[in-house]
């Protein structure tokens, strides 16, 4: 996950239901306050040096320190959401994000424990990031939406509608990671593939019975190193069995299904430009 994309939303999401700007400004934070601990946390737990081109919390202050940090922040999240929004809704909110920091911390394990296996299913996969980036994108528009006074049906429906973006924005981001440049994505170049990692790209180039993607699984078996030249040749591997291609299509697919999922009412010029910002973003 990168950062940046959930606050958005819960405004977009309150706007498009009549929510003032205060109203949802809590919710916003709460989320990206949630967002920034998955992501502290991520790094220590992938061992990553770097985030956008910065150096990461636990090599600037150690993981000691980022853990803590990280801890820190998932508590100030539950309370500057209880502090902020309207009381009505407070209840149900606190228990939408907590739910929501569970789904976060199993999709994680999933995807820990998918470095760790020969081979992952499309399907496995894809509840991997339900779990991660759909749980945190549903829950910020559901927010919006409670901050908005809106009923349980539009509730659930936002909820849907940002399910199926973080969807997208997972999908893109394993593209960006492969094919994307790092001097925009701030990320090193084939990170994902250094570290062995099974994306959606790679899942679908190791299922596609092809001799690109058997020559790709030979390189992840391999009990040597994966050097920079390594994930170059598996970068041209997963694009030559379809990753790519498979990648973009259903990426395509989950963002028809987030737009079917917005009630007519809904379905506003704001909300439309922030799905399309996730799937056509180059960072």
């Amino acid at each position: 996950m990168a950062p940046l994309c959930p606050p958005p939303l819960p405004w977009g999401a309150g706007g498009a239901g009549g929510a003032r700007v205060e109203e949802a400004v809590h919710a916003a934070a709460a989320v990206e306050l949630l967002h920034n601990f998955s992501l502290v946390h991520d790094d220590v737990m992938d061992a990553d040096d770097t985030r956008h081109g910065r150096p990461t919390v636990w090599r600037v202050w150690g993981e000691t320190n980022a853990t803590l940090l990280g801890d820190a922040l998932q508590a100030l999240a539950l309370g500057v959401l209880s502090d902020g929004v309207p009381e009505a809704v407070t209840a149900e909110a606190v228990i939408r994000l907590a739910r929501t920091t569970v789904a976060l911390c199993q999709g994680q394990y999933e995807d820990c424990a998918f470095e760790s296996r020969s081979s992952v299913s499309v399907t496995e996969y894809l509840a991997m990031a339900a779990g991660k980036t759909g749980a945190l994108l549903g829950c910020s528009c559901a927010l919006g939406a409670l901050c908005a006074g809106a009923d349980h049906r539009t509730v659930s429906a936002m909820h849907t509608f940002g399910r199926e973006l973080g969807l997208v924005f997972q999908l893109v981001d394993d593209a960006m990671d492969i094919w994307g440049d790092p001097a925009i994505t701030g990320k090193p170049a084939h990170s994902d593939l250094l570290h062995r990692k099974q994306s959606y790209p790679v899942v679908c180039a190791l299922s596609s019975d092809t001799a690109p993607g058997r020559e790709l699984a030979r390189l992840y078996r391999s009990p040597h190193p994966m050097t920079a030249e390594k994930a170059a040749r598996a970068a041209e591997l997963v694009e030559a069995a379809g990753g790519r291609q498979r990648t973009l299509h259903r990426a395509a697919t989950a963002m028809r299904s987030a737009l079917a999922a917005l009630p007519p009412g809904l379905a506003t010029g704001d909300l439309t430009a922030l799905a399309q910002l996730v799937a056509h973003r180059n960072r």
